[in-house]
């Protein structure tokens, strides 16, 4: 039996809120994760599905709601959400500044409509908090860390921001041999966003303890900027490969999970069967 380790993306602090801990939040978001995974498996597989879950770590319950307007994050969140669209929509540069995260929201929302708005600030602000916050940065490396070592994975597979927190949880904690690392959707490559701010500085590759290392990411997918950055950015990348899951539902892990693509990297993984 293959034994996968999810580390999910952003927006899931939903699980948290209905389960009330951590622990049941996991094993409710496993569930889910299993049941796209499970309607793609190749014939004959067998899998034990796990989630590292941090999200409870990015979203404090004293944060006021994420709305629809760019007006209501943070200053350093709106950078975050100018900086992004403008790898999107390069027009966006010659807005003023103070006007580029509101242009920058318009747009999406004229362009994506307004679930991807929404889906961009609630993005903009957990990553913020992660890049932004020691404490929480490294607790959620910890959480995926400590799955490591209880579960002894044979794939971690890592969407969107999980991306991010898997690849410098494995450079952070070289404690055990990983057969592949697969990311989806990834904003690891995204210039003056995520590529300049990760660790450890000046370190781009593979890390040290995985064996292989593959990329995925929608054609459309807008968090997964520039398109082929992975491979190019990062040296020891066994794979890069552009897939159509689906819109919108590149955003969520759904239509990843379920891509043939997907569960072939994940099930075909060299004896990895």
């Amino acid at each position: 039996m293959l034994r996968v380790l999810g580390v999910h993306g952003i927006g899931t602090h939903r699980y948290h809120r209905r389960k009330g801990s951590p622990g049941e939040a996991a094993v409710a978001l496993a569930t889910d994760w299993f049941r796209h995974l499970g309607t793609a498996m190749p014939p004959n597989s067998s899998v034990d599905l796990r989630v590292a879950y941090y999200a409870h770590l990015l979203h404090p319950d004293c944060g006021h709601p994420v709305e629809e307007d760019p007006a209501m994050l943070e200053p350093a969140e709106q950078r975050l959400l100018a900086d992004w669209v403008t790898l999107l929509h390069p027009a966006l540069a010659e807005t003023p500044a103070g006007e580029r995260a509101q242009q920058a929201g318009d747009w999406l929302a004229r362009t994506h409509g307004s679930a991807t708005r929404l889906f961009a600030l609630t993005f903009c602000r957990e990553l913020q908090v992660y890049l932004s916050s020691d404490e929480a940065r490294e607790a959620a490396q910890r959480t995926v860390a400590d799955a490591i070592a209880d579960f002894a994975p044979d794939v971690v597979v890592a969407h969107s921001l999980g991306s991010v927190v898997a690849y410098e949880c494995l450079w952070a904690h070289q404690d055990h041999d990983l057969g592949l690392l697969v990311t989806l959707g990834s904003p690891l490559a995204m210039p003056g966003v995520v590529l300049d701010r990760l660790r450890p500085d000046g370190e781009r590759g593979r890390p040290p303890r995985v064996a292989r290392w593959v990329n995925l990411a929608d054609v459309g997918d807008i968090v997964a900027v520039p398109a082929a950055g992975v491979a190019r950015q990062f040296a020891g990348v066994d794979a890069d490969v552009p897939v159509t899951a689906g819109m919108w539902e590149f955003q969520t892990p759904g239509a990843y999970l379920r891509s043939t693509d997907v569960t072939g990297m994940i099930f075909g993984a060299g004896s990895l069967t």
